[in-house]
């Protein structure tokens, strides 16, 4: 089996932190690819990064030369996987949903911890469309940018920890959910001074992409997620007819 796990920003060091996460979570014998945009944002952190994000992934993909089974967009809250869902014919698995759905397995409640506060309404919004909030508790900001993530890690972990203690103390989440594909690789220090239940949106992605093609399924065709009706796209070198 091959996976494609496209980050959604054009940090390179970012990709090979999301991609190593995602073959930790891999099954012996899954190839994990990570590919990264070739144009766009060093990081997204709002709502016109996000949609030039999802251009970006949707060239880069249907640009890939080789064969792959499924599609993992790695960017928590980013527009763009109804996009690939029309385009492709294999499964296309978001994080933010393949995260909150596996948190709804684990506690009766879970809280997003994220990076800047300008991120929270956009993350709310994805789980409302996705039909997944009204078992989230809160999502809460840790304050830090996306490219603090990786220039200061250490800080990060504390930054992520105080937001997902308030978030279990006040907010009475019972599983916490890593809200930002940069963090997949802060997992584990998160997960030791927690104490409770931390899932990584890359990994549950993983998981949820190779039971999707060892079942066998991928995204209905009938109507939502219908291919694009032939027409002349034009500026769009992937798409251009």
């Amino acid at each position: 089996m091959r996976i494609l796990v496209a980050n959604v920003n054009t940090t390179e060091t970012m990709t090979e932190g999301i991609t190593e996460a995602a073959r930790a979570a891999a099954s012996p014998g899954t190839e994990i690819i990570g590919i990264t945009p070739d144009f766009g944002a060093e990081s997204c952190e709002g709502n016109f990064e996000s949609y030039l994000a999802a251009i970006a992934v949707m060239d880069k993909v249907v640009r890939y030369d080789g064969e792959y089974d499924a599609v993992i967009q790695a960017g928590y809250g980013e527009h763009g996987r109804e996009g690939l869902q029309e385009l492709l014919d294999v499964p296309v698995v978001d994080i933010t949903e393949a995260a909150a759905s596996t948190a709804m397995y684990l506690g009766r409640s879970y809280s997003v911890v994220t990076t800047l506060d300008r991120a929270v309404p956009l993350i709310e919004d994805r789980l409302l469309l996705a039909g997944l909030h009204d078992r989230c508790a809160s999502v809460r900001s840790s304050g830090m940018g996306v490219l603090e993530l990786e220039s200061d890690p250490e800080r990060a972990v504390e930054a992520i920890v105080r937001a997902a203690q308030k978030a279990v103390e006040i907010d009475r989440a019972e599983v916490i959910v890593l809200g930002c594909g940069g963090m997949a690789e802060l997992k584990d220090r998160v997960v030791e001074l927690c104490g409770v239940p931390v899932v990584d949106g890359v990994q549950a992605a993983v998981v949820v992409a190779e039971g999707l093609v060892n079942l066998g399924l991928t995204t209905s065709k009938v109507r939502t997620y219908a291919p694009p009706r032939p027409k002349r796209i034009t500026g769009f070198p992937s798409l251009a007819r």
